[in-house]
């Protein structure tokens, strides 16, 4: 019975940049061992084409081929003997560079369950001007704000005090809701006013017959 030896990848070489997988890797450290330069040089700017190949969404963002040559000399650990692009510097130390830590907001931190997309909505509804329309769309907010927290907490209640006053703290005061007002009440209104009435389908029949 013929047997087979299994490779492990706790016994390969580490991944210098994994997004673009252990293939790609072997292709650039194959490029090393080219000894025809010309060949070689070609060879790489394929596997440039690959990697962008593997990434089109990046495609169009600006100097992304710079930035595929730069992976590739990093992956090869700067022993690479082709031609960058004109204009390129290839700096041996750029490995060694690490990004500064970005410290996580504390302010969304605190209010994290609600999402990221609440602070774009709140800011949003700031460049608003005054007057029925804003205050349809600060509703609107407190109701998918409500909607975040109980999916976050099912274990908890949450009451429209808290969402007011967190709707508040998130707008630096500038957004509120009246006390009167009953979040629940507003998103199921919301809903009716979207759904088509039945009167309305008997007048869309009775324009397409006519």
């Amino acid at each position: 019975m013929e047997s087979f030896e299994l490779e492990y990848n706790s016994a390969r070489e580490n991944l210098v940049i994994p997004e673009y997988g252990r293939n790609v890797q072997k292709l650039i450290d194959y490029a090393k061992t080219i000894e025809d330069r010309e060949f070689r040089q070609v060879f790489v700017e394929k596997i440039i084409d690959l990697m962008q190949q593997m990434h089109p969404q990046n495609r169009n963002l600006d100097d992304y081929r710079d930035k595929l040559w730069k992976h590739v000399f990093r992956i090869a650990d700067f022993d690479l003997d082709i031609d960058a692009p004109e204009g390129l510097n290839i700096d041996p130390q750029e490995k060694e560079a690490r990004p500064d830590m970005i410290d996580y907001p504390e302010f969304e931190a605190k209010y994290r369950h609600y999402g990221h997309n609440v602070q774009r909505l709140i800011k949003k509804a700031l460049s608003m001007e005054p007057g029925p329309k804003k205050d349809g769309f600060v509703g609107v907010i407190g109701s998918y704000m409500k909607l975040a927290y109980r999916t976050w907490n099912k274990e908890h209640y949450v009451s429209d005090d808290i969402i007011k006053a967190d709707l508040e703290n998130l707008s630096n005061g500038e957004l509120s809701l009246k006390d009167s007002v009953s979040i629940d009440n507003l998103s199921s209104s919301t809903r009716r006013r979207k759904r088509p009435s039945n009167n309305n389908k008997g007048r869309n029949r009775n324009r397409k017959r006519k």
